[in-house]
């Protein structure tokens, strides 16, 4: 009864053992191939559980991902300036045929990977060698990334990759043509700045003088005016002068006189030197006799 009991449970386990071989499932982000000595006999690309013949067939995944190829160091092309630029790019790419990726680079990733490089980057120096450097830092540089996904993709359909993406992340100049367009543009910069200085001096020039003259005008206008307004009031006392003459002239003498007296003997220190027997004493004179009478 045990034998029995223990050869079952021995075939039992070889069962198990034997399923567990032959079950094998397959992730949402895999290719399966299912190889029979060395041969490939099948390709999943569903997700799920499959079955192989144990120790007969093998199974060997491959990623159907979006994968990335980005270079650490950028590359150097020449434009049909024969100017040098540096060029970082990235490859977007994924396997589509697994069964011919297999085939063409054993499964290799780095093989791959450097079969994608090479076709890019041969590419892009035929892109670059037809245009001018403005092109391709700006100009065309979405055409030169279309052109080149286009033509990288037929040349790596060939080994069961499609090319999704060619993105050139900057473009730029080395280190030794960066500095000497550098100076170019500060040279080109100073330039203007000392046109626009000249301009300006110029244009200041003529405003001042433009004010100066507006100035000359003005002053000269005001002066006008007022010896036109100081002759008309000299005229306007003269007349009244004359018209106060005319009707009383002892009193006009008399009172312009006094006027001269005041401004004569304005401080104790006023010295006046005239004879005694001058009209300027007149009123004085008359002045004195008549007290004189009175008392």
């Amino acid at each position: 009864m045990n034998s029995k009991f223990n050869l079952l449970a021995a075939i039992a386990v070889t069962v198990l053992i034997v399923l567990a071989m032959s079950i094998f499932s397959v992730d949402q982000r895999q290719y399966a191939l299912v190889f029979q000595l060395g041969e490939v006999k099948r390709v999943i690309t569903e997700p799920g559980l499959n079955f192989k013949i144990p120790m007969i067939q093998n199974v060997r995944f491959f990623d159907n991902r979006i994968l990335t190829l980005d270079n650490n160091e950028p590359e150097r092309f020449i434009t049909s300036e024969k100017k040098n630029v540096l060029v970082d790019s990235f490859i977007k790419w994924r396997i589509v045929d697994p069964k011919l990726y297999y085939i063409s680079v054993g499964g290799d990733e780095a093989r791959a990977k450097t079969r994608l490089n090479q076709t890019v980057n041969a590419g892009l120096r035929e892109e670059f060698g037809k245009r001018t450097v403005h092109d391709v830092i700006s100009g065309e540089r979405d055409q030169i990334m279309e052109d080149m996904r286009v033509k990288a993709d037929a040349d790596s359909r060939k080994i069961g990759v499609q090319i999704v993406d060619v993105r050139l992340k900057r473009v730029e100049l080395p280190n030794e043509v960066s500095d000497a367009v550098y100076r170019r543009m500060e040279a080109e910069r100073k330039r203007v700045a000392n046109e626009l200085r000249s301009e300006g001096a110029a244009e200041a020039e003529k405003i001042r003088a433009d004010a100066d003259r507006q100035r000359e005008v003005i002053i000269a206008d005001a002066y006008r005016d007022a010896q036109k307004i100081k002759g008309e009031g000299d005229a306007q006392a003269t007349a009244i002068y004359a018209q106060a003459f005319n009707q009383n002239p002892d009193f006009y003498a008399f009172y312009r006189s006094l006027e001269a007296y005041r401004g004569s003997f304005r401080s104790k220190n006023d010295v006046l030197v005239v004879e005694p027997n001058s009209d300027f004493f007149k009123y004085m004179k008359g002045a004195g006799r008549g007290n004189d009478k009175g008392k």
